[in-house]
């Protein structure tokens, strides 16, 4: 079509694939296909308020095909090293209030306190404890060295005198401290869990060990701004068993989901999708929509998060699957695209294809001029024929120009015509000169040259 070669073809077939690579390579860039896996900084150690939503977030999180890798970290001091290094890919974790802020935590970004997560002491005497002081003297499990729950306690229990000096102070935590407390090996567990956790459940149904109440809970929130005041009602997790005996004080802290600023945002949306189902809804401590929060006063929060909190995941995130919407957003970035520049593309397409045809055009009417220029020199048979050779091939180049635009086609073979009958003409002449010129001299006869 007009007049493309195979070289033409070849150059355009590449150039097309040269745009679509470029184009693939922006997508790919620009909305790029969330991860399979990703990796949570998190304590492993069974029976932690940690390990026990740690859990239901790989769960979740399996549902949607991403692999949840927990990593064991033995503090929040190196939950926050694991989030700031690149290397690690550690992505998320949960932090305790109180551990660090957004200014000294650059590059993380928080999807909102997700709950307050209360600090228990459970004890096995025969004696009620309602203050701290009473515990001097006794085996306390109060977890590993570095870990948040850990430096609470430290702090808390140091208000009222109970410190390494007056108390013993046991690294263990979890399933383990649960067994002592059973066991008669330890006197107290200091724990940091939710209501309904195993460990929690488990402990408030064991015969001869008690929950303390935290007298002094107000008091001790003024002096730990981060620190909140719970109340635990009686009988709310048993009411024919009457689980608590009585009301029950207690202390916690507020915990958050911090992020790294470049984690891909569909694993954002699926993990503030867990975080509505796991924390959204009533409990113990809570009423429905109370948590994750919307601000956090510690860490800036991620972009998206308020959006999301009030209306929910995208309508491609709630009919498609992970992997799908991703290519969907592609497809529709291209298709937006595409019509951002084929309108106006559409509306100059005309006159591009009209410049096209013109610009054949004179192609064409060059070599007319050539031939129009040679007819009228001196021509030889042989030349004659050659030209008109060359103008028949010309005019079938001209016809493959569309019909629409006649006024072109007839200027144009209006001069192929003038072209051709001036070509006849010359090549009559020319071979009439050459008949004449091959035309022997006359021989006069002996009687023509005798007469007088």
């Amino acid at each position: 079509m007009l007049g493309l070669s195979r070289w033409h073809l070849v150059k355009g077939l590449a150039a097309i694939l040269c745009i679509f690579g470029v184009v693939s390579l922006a997508l790919i860039y620009f909305i790029p296909a969330p991860p399979s896996k990703i990796a949570m900084a998190t304590s492993v150690i069974k029976g932690t308020t940690y390990d026990f939503y740690a859990q239901r977030y790989r769960e979740r999180f399996a549902r949607a095909n991403v692999k949840l890798e927990l990593r064991e970290s033995r503090g929040s001091v190196e939950t926050l090293s694991l989030l700031q290094d690149a290397v690690s890919g550690v992505q998320f974790a949960f932090m305790y209030g109180g551990t660090s802020d957004g200014e000294h935590a650059p590059g993380l970004l928080s999807l909102g306190v997700i709950y307050n997560n209360p600090f228990w002491v459970f004890y096995s005497s025969d004696e009620a404890f309602d203050r701290l002081a009473q515990l001097k003297g006794k085996r306390i499990a109060v977890g590993p060295a570095g870990t948040a729950v850990r430096k609470a306690a430290e702090q808390v229990l140091g208000t009222d005198g109970v410190t390494a000096a007056t108390a013993t102070f046991l690294p263990i935590a979890g399933t383990a401290a649960v067994e002592a407390l059973r066991d008669g090996k330890v006197d107290a567990y200091w724990i940091a869990s939710a209501p309904e956790s195993p460990a929690i459940q488990t402990m408030l149904r064991m015969p001869n060990v008690r929950l303390m109440s935290f007298a002094r809970a107000e008091a001790l929130t003024r002096i730990f701004p981060d620190l909140v005041r719970l109340t635990l009602p009686q009988g709310v997790f048993d009411i024919a068993e009457n689980i608590p005996p009585n009301d029950v004080t207690l202390i916690a802290t507020t915990v958050r989901i911090l992020i790294r600023d470049d984690l891909h945002p569909q694993i954002v949306s699926l993990l503030l999708q867990a975080l509505i189902k796991e924390h959204g809804g009533p409990g113990i401590f809570q009423r429905v929509g109370e948590f994750p929060t919307q601000t956090d006063p510690e860490y800036p929060m991620a972009a998206s998060v308020t959006d999301f909190y009030k209306n929910g995941p995208s309508l491609l995130q709630r009919h498609l699957p992970l992997w799908l919407t991703v290519h969907v957003q592609r497809a529709i970035a291209v298709l937006v695209a595409a019509i951002a520049i084929g309108i106006p593309l559409f509306s100059f397409a005309p006159k591009l294809y009209l410049w096209f045809v013109k610009s054949y055009m004179a192609k064409l009417y060059r070599r007319l001029r050539v031939v129009e220029k040679a007819s009228q020199a001196e021509l030889t048979v042989p030349q004659a024929i050659a030209l008109q050779t060359e103008l028949e091939s010309i005019d079938q180049a001209a016809s493959i120009l569309p019909m629409r635009h006649s006024d072109l086609f007839l200027e144009f073979n209006r001069h192929v015509e003038s072209a051709r009958a001036r070509l006849v003409s010359r090549l009559v002449e020319v071979r009439s000169q050459t008949v004449k010129s091959a035309r022997p001299p006359s021989v006069q006869t002996p009687l023509a040259a005798s007469r007088p």
